[in-house]
This record gives C-alpha cells, structure tokens and sequence, in this order.
C-alpha cells in the first residue's frame, strides 16, 4: 500500500512540474467514468440514515427524559436504576446485534454459495461497531458498580467475561489489518470472529454458572418474565430500540466508508499498474535511444534529450532508467570506437 502511495504521489508531482501529462493516467482514471459501487450504495443508503439517524436521536431524548424525570426510583436501588435504561441496552447491541451479525456474516463468506466481499466488509464493520458499544457496556457496568459494590473494577465472571469479550474482538480488528491477499485475509478474519464470539454465551450465562457480585438477568433470563413493570418497563423497552436505531445508524454509515476504503485502495491499485506499464515502456524505449547512440548515429546528449522530452520523464526518474544499461552500452561504444580506428589507421597506410 504504501509503495502504491508513493507511485500516484511522484505521477502527481510529475504532472504538476509539467514533466509528464495529465493524459498518462487515463487508463486508470477512465474506470471512475461509471457510477462506483460507494456511489450507488450512498445513494441508495440516503434516505435510510436520514430516518433512522432522526428516529434515534427523538427515541433517545426520550428514553433520557422518561429515565431521569418521570419514572420513580427503585426500592432498593434507589436512584441508581436510572442506568438500566441505558447499561442493558447497549449490552444488548454489543453481544448479540453487533457481534451476532458479524459471526453470522462470517459463516457467509466462508460458504461457498454465498461468499461475497460483502459479508467481509458486513462482519468487519459491526465489530467495529460493537466494540463501541461494548466499550460503554463496561462504562455503564463501572459507574453502576462503584456506589453498588464499593469498587470501579472487581474480577467479577461476568465484568471478567465481558473484559475478554472486548479483548477479542480488538485482535480481530487488528487481524483484519495484516498485509496479505484480499481472500486470504477475509478467511482468517471470518474464522477469527466465530472464534472470538464462543464468549458471547460464556458472558450471557456466567451469572448462572457462577456464584458472582452481578445481579442475574433482569429483562433475558430463561423464563422471559421481565423483572420489571410499568412506566420503567415501557422506559426500558424505548432504550432497547433507541439504541438498536443508532447501531443501524453507525452500521451504515460505516459501511460507506468501507466501501470508499476499498474504493480509493482499488484506485491506488490500477494507478500503480498503469505506473508500472509506463515505466516498462519507458525503460524499452530508453534501450532503443541507446542502440542508436552505439551505432553512432545519434549524439548522447541530444538523444537523452530528445527520450526525456518524448517520453515527459523527469531526470532522476532518468537517469536511474540510463544508468541501468550504461555499462554496457560503454563497452560496446568503446569496441565500436577501436574498430573504426583501426579501419582508418588502414586507409592511410
């Protein structure tokens, strides 16, 4: 990636110091003609973050107001409660929207039947996103636990669980960005999330596995009797969908900047072939101009002139092109050069 960089960055300043025209790169260029894939996508994806980024913000100023102002303390909790309308919520985008949909679209790509860049970039994306979320899922879990616990952090199973679970899905973001070949890459990466989402039901039922300081399950648990009424009931369920409404959000808003990602590192690409074409090129007519020098019909310097204007080069770029094959176009030069002095020593005798 970076040598491509560096080719379209000396192409660049080439055009602009008038050594080389702008018409070089039309080949590469000429493939942005047509509508792209990113253009299409966000295009179509418009309408889609404008009514669930609107619907988000409505239902979380609400899911706020309802949780701070108008519904009633706990009796045991007290104020306190007022975090399970967002902690819950988030846990819920994190573990099972967020981490779930990138497990799922692993299995995806890995079937051959539906293997598509598009799960790739579908499972990386929701990572990215859930470990946001589970980033506030330890946040709100911290802030509940110091008035509750006495303590910011305790080895608890289920704060250790989830700890893991972010430390997972990390090294998979970081997997996804190892040099390698585009499918190669996909493949280790899809079995790195089905692998890393094992933890998932460990952190669901490590309250029920072990003997640990968190409370079991108030809205999830295995009978599905919410233990929760009311006002705070319906204030609970407005977060859940609050919150799922800004996962879908951030999810697509991500997944334009995927595809402009792969959209810019396919650009780089061909400008980098068609660098690599010209300067074939280059070198191949360079030979030629030196052929002609050997024969001695063309003088040096006003054949190196004469390539460096035809072909638009720059003269390190030049030079380092001459300087391949200047060893030996001087031997042959210098055999040329004692053949027909011995043929004029002749003459004159």
């Amino acid at each position: 990636m970076i040598a491509w960089k560096e080719l379209v960055r000396k192409k660049r300043n080439a055009i602009a110091g008038g050594t080389m025209k702008e018409g070089t790169v039309v080949e590469a260029s000429s493939v942005s003609g047509s509508t792209s894939p990113y253009q299409r996508y966000v295009a179509r994806s418009r309408p889609w973050l404008a009514i669930t980024g609107i619907s988000s913000v409505v239902l979380v100023g609400i899911t706020v107001w309802l949780g701070m102002w108008v519904t009633p303390p706990a009796q045991v909790m007290g104020q306190l409660v007022r975090l399970v309308y967002v902690h819950p919520p988030v846990a819920w985008v994190a573990l099972y929207l967020a981490f779930g949909l990138t497990t799922l679209s692993s299995l995806l790509y890995l079937w051959r039947r539906t293997r598509s860049m598009f799960w790739d970039r579908l499972a990386g994306v929701s990572a990215e996103v859930g470990l946001v979320f589970i980033a506030l899922t330890l946040a709100t879990g911290s802030i509940w636990a110091r008035p509750t616990w006495g303590v910011w952090w305790t080895w608890d199973a289920r704060l250790t669980s989830t700890a893991l679970l972010f430390v997972l899905y990390l090294g998979y973001l970081a997997l996804r960005h190892v040099p390698g070949e585009r499918e190669t890459k996909a493949k280790r990466s899809a079995i790195a999330a089905i692998v890393a989402f094992i933890d998932v039901p460990i952190v669901h039922y490590s309250v029920q596995w072990w003997r640990t300081l968190h409370q079991p399950p108030t809205v999830l648990d295995a009978s599905l009797s919410p233990k929760i009424y009311g006002l705070m009931a319906w204030t609970l369920l407005i977060g859940f969908i609050a919150f799922t409404l800004v996962f879908v959000w951030l999810l697509i808003y991500r997944y334009q900047i995927a595809l402009l990602e792969d959209e810019v590192e396919q650009r780089w690409l061909e400008e980098a072939i068609t660098e690599r074409r010209s300067e074939g090129g280059e070198h191949f007519a360079l030979m030629d101009g030196v052929d002609l020098h050997t024969a001695g019909s063309v003088d040096r310097s006003a054949g190196e002139t004469n390539v460096a204007e035809s072909l638009m080069v720059d003269a390190p770029e030049l030079n380092e092109l001459i300087e391949a094959g200047e060893e030996g176009a001087s031997e042959s030069v210098n055999r040329s050069s004692s053949g027909e002095g011995t043929k004029l020593a002749g003459v004159d005798r």
